[in-house]
């Protein structure tokens, strides 16, 4: 019998957040970005993150062949066997044996997290936001896209990210709608931003992620994530919906209606050195460059600082230092961890 047949079944699965760095690890989990790194002693190895709904940990084959390497990657899951540990304070998965594995539905809802919101009320509520908008040239930008049912189903379902902010099933739209509330909420403080400008703005500022990232198979990057990115293709899907929208108003857009859209897109990262292609240059675009900012880092830090049905300790009451943010992060809530 082949040992892959011997191998425990998905209902015996170690699930990562109930792994304490002790014992044995069996079952299937999402292989995310598998490389070949090399030992001192010029040996190569296998380093990547393995995944679950619940979480992910460090892994490490230190026997590894490369040339099985596309064969294992080649479905974005594994099946492994292993024994896990504390390295440097954080959990490893010491891989002994590695196979590729083809999941079942049933498998994918286990290995994928998954928002823990409602994905048909939170689309509810971002397409009743859209439905607010005044002006008869947002409205109809808005209906070109919430008539384009193929992006729409990817919308509703990607993911924001690989592993930084929103990286779960529903992420993009979580993110998105969290982002249109706030808005919703601070912009009467700025009576001279236009409302319609930045709704429609958040609202597709990270769309270009459905073409970024693949989620079928785990999270990874398409060929166009690589090539393209979520930015450019976001910027690149407007002129296309503007023709869309011009032919359902019978007329034109408003001059610099969708140059400042594209800017919005073009500019919300920030910064040129975290990926934006120009500086914010509007004041619609500087809120929504700043409010996406706002939502990311503190969505990181609850993740990383305070993780959903997962205690505090004295002796882990920081995190180690977490590169996205520039620190390390203080996890205990003195008025909650009593």
């Amino acid at each position: 019998m082949d040992k892959q047949d011997t191998l425990p079944n998905m209902s015996t699965r170690t699930n990562v957040s109930q792994m304490d760095g002790q014992g044995f690890v069996h079952g299937v989990y999402s292989l995310v970005n598998p490389q070949i790194g090399t030992t001192r002693n010029g040996e190569p190895f296998l380093k990547c993150l393995l995944r679950d709904a619940t979480g992910e940990a460090i892994g490490r084959m230190w026997r590894f062949d490369p040339a099985t390497m596309h064969d294992i990657s080649s479905t974005g899951f594994v099946r492994i066997e292993g024994t896990q540990e504390m390295y440097q304070e954080k959990l490893q998965i010491k891989i002994g044996e590695i196979w590729p594995h083809e999941p079942t539905s049933d498998e994918l809802t286990e290995l994928l997290p998954c928002s823990r919101k409602n994905i048909d009320e939170m689309y509810a509520e971002v397409t009743a936001l859209l439905q607010s908008l005044e002006h008869p040239a947002a409205k109809a930008m808005a209906e070109a896209y919430l008539g384009d049912s193929d992006l729409m189903d990817d919308f509703r379902v990607a993911p924001a990210a690989m592993q930084i902010h929103h990286a779960w099933i529903g992420g993009l739209l979580e993110h998105t709608l969290q982002l249109m509330k706030m808005a919703n909420e601070i912009l009467p403080s700025y009576p001279r931003l236009n409302r319609d400008i930045v709704l429609i703005g958040l609202f597709i500022h990270d769309l270009g992620k459905v073409e970024e990232l693949r989620w079928d198979t785990g999270f990874q990057y398409t060929r166009e994530g690589n090539l393209i990115g979520h930015i450019a293709r976001g910027a690149m899907w407007l002129e296309e919906k503007a023709k869309v929208a011009e032919a359902s108003m019978g007329s034109a857009l408003p001059d610099g209606f969708l140059t400042v859209l594209q800017h919005i897109v073009l500019s919300h990262h920030g910064q040129l050195e975290h990926g934006a292609a120009k500086l914010p240059s509007t004041p619609e675009a500087m809120f929504v460059s700043q409010l996406d900012n706002l939502d990311a880092q503190v969505q990181t830090t609850l993740d990383v600082a305070r993780p959903w049905e997962q205690s505090v300790t004295g002796d882990e009451a920081f995190t180690e230092r977490i590169w996205s943010l520039g620190t390390k992060l203080y996890k205990r809530d003195p008025l909650r961890d009593e």
